[in-house]
């Protein structure tokens, strides 16, 4: 059972703090630090668990695409930045991680992105993209049991920077850069 309503599209971000284990070290962040950047928040339940490795690492060995982009990811349970510390200095995959490893132990960011489970204490699989003036432009929630691909992640973030320079343009199934986008109008309806 969720406690809260998830976010929704087009509205901006509260400015939320928690603390992030981060180039080994711990400190406190807020989500107006990655304003200017396009930030992903990428919701996972615990450390040392056994899908959550494979997805952040899958999210590691994307890193350096995501950065090129511009964009930042904060990956975020309800563990604390210790325990993400721990778990870092412990597993191969999760050593692989660049990027910042958000601490919600209270839930309280979990609860204000419509993720928390509250007779458990942890987060769903939540996957929020938020533009750099703070407004999110997309998110996906799964099933705690199913796994997500950064590849399709980093497909979507890409698409959302596309639309927000090209405010005529929309971007089909399955888009990848250089391929043909769409221009809704009168003229479209019917011919796809």
């Amino acid at each position: 059972m969720m406690e809260n309503r998830l976010p929704v599209i087009g509205e901006k971000v509260e400015d939320l703090s928690f603390e992030v284990f981060h180039n080994n070290r711990i400190s406190k962040k807020k989500i107006s630090d990655y304003r200017d950047k396009w930030l992903i928040v990428f919701f996972y339940p615990a450390d040392f668990t056994f899908v959550c490795p494979t997805e952040l690492e899958d999210v590691a060995d994307q890193y350096k695409e995501f950065t090129k982009e511009g964009a930042e990811v904060v990956s975020m349970s309800t563990d604390t930045a210790f325990v993400h510390k721990a778990w870092h200095d412990n597993s191969p995959s999760i050593k692989k991680i660049k990027y910042p490893m958000g601490a919600d132990p209270s839930g309280k960011i979990s609860r204000y992105f419509g993720v928390y489970i509250p007779d458990e204490g942890l987060a769903l699989r939540g996957t929020f993209i938020i533009d750099p003036k703070g407004v999110l432009k997309a998110y996906e929630v799964n099933d705690n049991s199913i796994g997500r691909n950064a590849e399709e992640l980093l497909r979507k973030l890409r698409a959302a920077i596309y639309v927000s320079k090209h405010k005529t343009e929309v971007c089909p199934a399955r888009w990848q850069p250089g391929s043909k986008t769409l221009k809704p109008g009168v003229k479209l309806v019917g011919k796809i």
